[in-house]
């Protein structure tokens, strides 16, 4: 099994023989008599039953290969081996570092070649065992395997600084998945069975088809297929269709927002991935608070193909080894289905990760086509080792990549004075849509009222008394503070949005304000509309308000709010303002990039919003920004002498939000619901434990906190550890999640007569 996952590029073998030894410390008696005497399914997981001898197993099949390719290819065959020392030693508790930076014995080196100390000896006792009893044929190496002429034909080594830790770990995804989904087959037959039970790409492909003339059907009906923005969307997704058939690689599809962007790169995905033979298509958002949205827009296009034609994939839950479970194990998503859609977090983070359940997955990106769904939104701290991957994705693992925005980034490589700010970045990407200049042009719909004074700030009571104003407005900021404290100051009726909420809960409240605004537009509503929400919205969500207001951000965000502004064109033109918020962002980024639209827009006569801009813009921002500040590419860089990889500091370091996050699941019930969901959900966790299909159902009730705040409210009793789901938290005090607000993150007094049961 791990030898097919690694056929698509060319590391069949080494996964073959990474499969064959990875379990050979499970010969030895002992284990045997351990494992015989062990109740349930978790006594083979390394940490996590009773500590003791004859329950290692991770480490003979290591040595056995470091031994055997030394002895018939010398030292150079003992380096090569060092591919199948890092995938079998690290198969439960994670890719290792070779060496340790500290000096503790947590390094692959010292636990495989220390020439004393008990994790030498250990090793060395597993293995002695494991040679006395292993049946022969496992211990052999396939006739005609070279591990030499098989450490040079790995993808990438050479040519990229990264290739060889992106190689290992691909090699590890094959292995990990292999194991889990054999372990599945013989604990849960009936589930492992059910994973074929999923639509092909060419049922994609016709169900899209089918919803597409459905669609135009309905525009024509309701006489909206002439309007000047769905010609400007037709034009745009037949650009889609045609550009697919050519070559995989780099793609970007420039398209202003409000032009069909997400309808239209799925088609362009679709129909590429038919063409050229591709297995899955990765759409990739970048913020978790949004990609509900997409997914439900997804899957009322594939309706007639049931659930399983989406996978919504944004658990940022992961636990300690110690604490993992045969069930949390199998339950970790592996994406072998042909539509995920997922957060750049999940993705990128993935493809750095050190652990079993996030490594899983990686090898099923191979021969996929992987949107960027607004590209310019990737993290300028991690620029550069993602570039490097998305290099190599493209270049070596038949991935084609689609760099997705409103507002294109300058993602070429740089050759500055000062080297160190350059980026190695990606080749040119084949624009999709042909005279984007004359498509913005085309679409442009909103006037933009830029600060009168760039220094003055605009407190929220002032901001308030700007709203009150109009009875049809959106107002966005950066901080959730800013939104519950400017809520707190509107009427009431106001809507706020921000990811304090739970999916299910933004969900709601999104289509409340669609069937709002739908309902004004026909003079059917009279009430005032007033929504207060983080950026959330500025991507992925089809709100159309006559006035946004915006707070000062990068000029990419500014574009993605006016997106929301008159989006559909029923005005000549929509107004947006605009100001500079109370407080400046709370993070480093953030102020550089509202910093960068102050630079590119001091004395600019033309529209803010014309794309020539965004080329000096992104100049400016990334020419500020450390473009790999944790030295990510530093610390995968293999070691000619020894393959030396820091994968584990590697994968600590590389992180998409500073902080350590765990999500929280919290007991909200929408006003249509006719049954308490997350009670159901949550007693079939307690009953069974924990699955795909549930850790997909639970994640819409889930809100992502800081771990320090977790532990805080864990410590007040607010929330508890989830039985049955390593990692998570469950609500325990009913005055935690608010109705209009979402989850409460200051002090929550628990009143035990007030528990949420």
């Amino acid at each position: 099994m791990a030898r097919a996952f690694a056929e698509p590029f060319g590391g069949g073998p080494w996964a073959e023989l990474a499969g064959l030894w990875h379990d050979l410390g499970k010969y030895r008696a002992g284990f045997q008599d351990y494992i015989r005497r062990s109740e349930g399914p978790d006594a083979h997981i390394e940490g996590r039953a009773v500590v003791g001898r004859d329950k290692t197993h991770s480490t003979a099949g290591a040595i056995h290969a470091l031994e055997t390719f030394k002895r018939t290819h010398g030292e150079n065959g003992a380096k090569a081996a060092r591919v199948l020392a890092y995938l079998i030693a690290s198969h439960h508790a994670g890719l290792y570092d070779w060496e340790s930076a500290t000096g503790a014995h947590s390094d692959l080196c010292d636990r495989l070649f220390a020439a004393s100390g008990a994790f030498a000896a250990a090793a060395q006792r597993e293995y002695a065992e494991a040679l006395a009893t292993a049946n022969g044929d496992i211990l052999q190496v396939p006739q005609g395997f070279d591990p030499i002429t098989a450490l040079r034909a790995l993808p990438g080594l050479v040519e990229n600084p990264i290739g060889f830790a992106l190689s290992v770990r691909m090699l590890f995804s094959c292995l990990v998945d292999a194991d889990f989904l054999d372990t599945e087959q013989f604990l849960q037959p009936e589930r492992f069975a059910a994973r074929s039970a999923v639509p092909t790409i060419a049922e994609l492909c016709a169900a899209f088809s089918a919803f597409s003339a459905d669609r135009d059907e309905q525009l024509a009906a309701d006489g909206l297929a002439g309007t000047r923005v769905n010609r400007i969307r037709a034009h745009v997704l037949e650009q889609c269709r045609s550009k697919a058939a050519l070559p995989p690689g780099f793609f970007s599809l420039e398209v202003p927002t409000g032009g069909g962007k997400t309808f239209s790169s799925l088609a362009f995905a679709l129909a590429h991935a038919s063409t050229h033979g591709k297995r899955r298509v990765v759409y990739a958002i970048p913020y978790t608070s949004i990609i509900e949205q997409t997914a439900d827009e997804f899957r009322r296009v594939f309706t007639s193909l049931g659930e399983a034609a989406v996978i919504e994939h944004h658990s940022q839950a992961e636990s300690n080894p110690r604490d993992e479970s045969a069930a949390s194990r199998l339950a970790c998503e592996n994406w072998d289905a042909p539509l995920v859609v997922t957060t750049n977090v999940q993705l990128f983070e993935s493809l750095f990760a050190a652990r079993t359940s996030r490594c899983r997955k990686l090898h099923n990106l191979t021969d996929s086509v992987i949107v960027l769904d607004e590209a310019q939104q990737l993290p300028p701290q991690l620029l550069q080792p993602v570039m490097d991957t998305l290099n190599l994705l493209v270049s070596h693992y038949g991935a084609t990549v689609v760099l997705c925005t409103a507002t294109q980034p300058v993602l070429e490589s740089t050759d500055y004075f000062d080297r160190s700010r350059n980026l190695r970045g990606v080749p040119q990407p084949t624009p999709i849509v042909d005279h984007a200049d004359e498509l913005f042009e085309d679409l442009q719909r909103v006037n933009v009222r830029l600060p009168h004074d760039w220094s003055e700030r605009k407190p929220l009571t002032a901001l308030a008394n700007d709203l009150m104003e109009h009875d049809c407005v959106l107002a966005i900021v950066d901080r959730k503070r800013d939104a519950r404290e400017l809520h707190a100051l509107l009427p009431a009726g106001t809507i706020h949005l921000s990811g304090s909420m739970c999916g299910a809960h933004r969900s709601d409240l999104i289509r409340e304000v669609k069937r709002r605004l739908q309902k004004r537009n026909e003079n059917g509503d009279p009430r005032p509309l007033r929504v207060v929400s983080t950026q959330l919205v500025e991507a992925g969500v089809d709100l159309d308000f006559p006035v946004v207001y915006r707070a000062l951000a990068g000029l990419d965000s500014i574009a993605q709010a006016a997106g929301r502004c008159n989006r559909e064109g029923r005005l000549e033109r929509g107004n947006m303002v605009v100001f500079l918020p109370p407080k400046e962002p709370h993070s480093g980024f953030l102020r550089k990039a509202a910093d960068a639209t102050r630079s590119v827009l001091h004395n600019h006569q033309g529209h803010p919003l014309s794309p020539a801009l965004f080329r000096r813009y992104f100049q400016s921002f990334y020419s500020n920004c450390a473009l790999d500040e944790h030295g990510i590419v530093d610390l995968l860089r293999a070691n000619p002498r020894d393959l030396a990889v820091n994968f584990r500091t590697a994968a600590t370091k590389f992180r998409f939000m500073d902080e350590d996050t765990a999500p929280v699941i919290v007991r909200y019930q929408g006003v249509n619901d006719t049954e308490d969901k997350v009670t159901t959900l949550l007693g079939t966790l307690a009953r069974d434990g924990t699955s795909r299909w549930l850790s997909r159902a639970l994640q819409r009730y889930t809100v992502t906190l800081r771990r320090g705040t977790t532990e805080r409210l864990a410590a007040q009793g607010a929330i508890a550890p989830a039985d049955g789901m390593p990692g998570a938290y469950v609500q325990q005090s009913d005055l935690l999640y608010d109705g209009q607000l979402g989850l409460d993150e200051s002090d929550v007094p628990f009143d035990p007569q007030r528990t949420a049961i």
